[in-house]
């Protein structure tokens, strides 16, 4: 059992470290660093950002590189472009910019060495606290998933659960657990872990980040004394092999953030927000449960679903989200990023951009489910993300007005630090175990 656990532990480990080294490029043998002028990266309106460059091999800089750039609001047309050499380190990049309005100017530098091409940049924030969403909020929000919610409830949960004994520790029972959400025969999959000493215990519900892959639970904060479950959200088992999954996520599964968003009723994260309140329902009805103190946790999807999941269900008593998608969708089409699935960005904007789908993405953007978080949260990003621009994040933070905590680490994009991790467990374990 000890064996498993450090294995478990490990596999953890790794993941956390082969995410952090694949996005900070640590692992490559050329760094390209862009640095703005500002040691805390964010300035005020009109105070102007300036960005140098410099080119590492083996930590050592290069001189007379070819640098190409690009300066601009993110994910926009760049205001600057063009070439020129860099002779030395710290080299200056175009010219410095401002602006004028709250939102993130992103600089970028690449460049090629023996045929290959390195990127890096740097993102000046410019008042992101005053950062407001263009998305609208519905007069009927709160009829609709009211609604939905009611409706969804009458489903009987009909749960069936199988111990995974090749995963338990000493300290921890592991279950694969599927319950059914939404509609009759709709079924929702996750992994349990509870402590196995006799007693009642807090819970965090872990929602999943965009994609299809398999999950292992958080077994690290069940073994401190918190029942954990980790679901997934496309209603299939998540014990599989990952060629099942990968297979899916490029058939059946493939562009699923898009399905359907010309119909409320019928767009694919209905049941996954539901299916978020069913798992709620489930904690529940577990005798471990201590039936007061419970967290919901996730980073990007699952950062979105934490936000979501606070607003829609009461029973939730503390949140953490890490650089939420889907916030503020419409942002593109006001001239600004959006949030991811950048539905309506320049490329998907003349198959997406439809007065109805564009009045659907209402009901289920986070800025509209921000608006009313009641319960302490903590949340923790970086500048630098091209997945989920913090110019949408902000956008949903922005309108949160429960207690809530940020640690912005600006040079992280769409990943974490282990240090961003134990603050989390940290702050979990405060909350939840004071």
């Amino acid at each position: 059992m000890k064996r498993l656990s450090f294995i478990l532990g490990l596999a953890y480990t790794l993941f956390l470290w082969n995410t952090v080294s694949a996005q900070t490029r640590s692992n490559e043998l050329i760094q390209v660093l862009v640095t703005p002028n500002k040691a805390d990266w964010t300035y005020q309106l009109g105070e102007e950002a300036s960005f140098t460059v410099t080119v590492l091999e083996h930590q050592v800089p290069l001189k007379n590189v070819e640098i190409q750039y690009s300066i601009g609001l993110e994910k926009m047309d760049p205001s600057q472009k063009g070439t020129f050499t860099a002779k030395a380190p710290y080299t200056p990049i175009g010219k410095a910019a401002t602006l004028k309005e709250p939102g993130f100017l992103r600089c970028e530098a690449r460049v090629k060495v023996n045929g290959k091409e390195y990127r890096g940049i740097a993102t000046a924030a410019f008042a992101p606290e005053r950062i407001q969403p263009t998305q609208k909020l519905p007069e009927d929000f709160w009829d609709f998933w009211n609604n939905a919610k009611e409706a969804a409830s009458k489903v009987p949960m009909d749960a069936k659960i199988t111990l995974l004994p090749e995963r338990c520790t000493e300290k921890v029972d592991v279950y694969q657990v599927n319950i059914q959400h939404f509609e009759t025969g709709a079924r929702l999959y996750g992994i349990l872990a509870t402590p196995k000493e006799a007693g009642k215990y807090p819970a965090v519900l872990q929602v999943p980040g965009a994609g299809v892959r398999p999950y292992y639970g958080s077994i690290e904060l069940a073994e401190k004394g918190i029942i954990t479950l980790q679901i997934g959200i496309h209603g299939i088992p998540v014990t599989y092999s990952t060629e099942l999954y990968d297979n899916l996520r490029a058939s059946a599964l493939k562009g699923y953030p898009f399905a359907n968003l010309d119909d409320r009723d019928r767009y694919y994260y209905k049941r996954v927000y539901l299916g978020c309140v069913r798992a709620v329902d489930y904690l529940f009805s577990l005798p471990q449960f201590d039936g007061e103190n419970l967290a919901v946790w996730g980073g990007s999807q699952g950062g979105a679903l934490a936000i979501t999941t606070a607003a829609l269900d009461s029973r939730i008593k503390y949140l953490v989200s890490i650089y939420p998608a889907l916030s503020d969708l419409t942002g593109y089409l006001h001239g600004r990023a959006g949030g991811w699935p950048h539905m309506f960005n320049k490329g998907n904007a003349p198959f997406m951009a439809k007065e109805d789908k564009i009045k659907v993405s209402a009901y289920y953007d986070v800025v509209n489910f921000a608006r009313f978080v009641q319960v302490p949260g903590f949340y923790t990003w970086g500048y630098n993300d091209d997945t989920c621009p913090p110019t949408s994040y902000y956008a949903a933070y922005n309108q949160i007005k429960a207690p809530k905590e940020c640690y912005v680490v600006q040079e992280t994009g769409h990943w974490t630090f282990p240090q961003q991790q134990t603050k989390i467990q940290e702050w979990l374990l405060q909350k939840l175990k004071p």
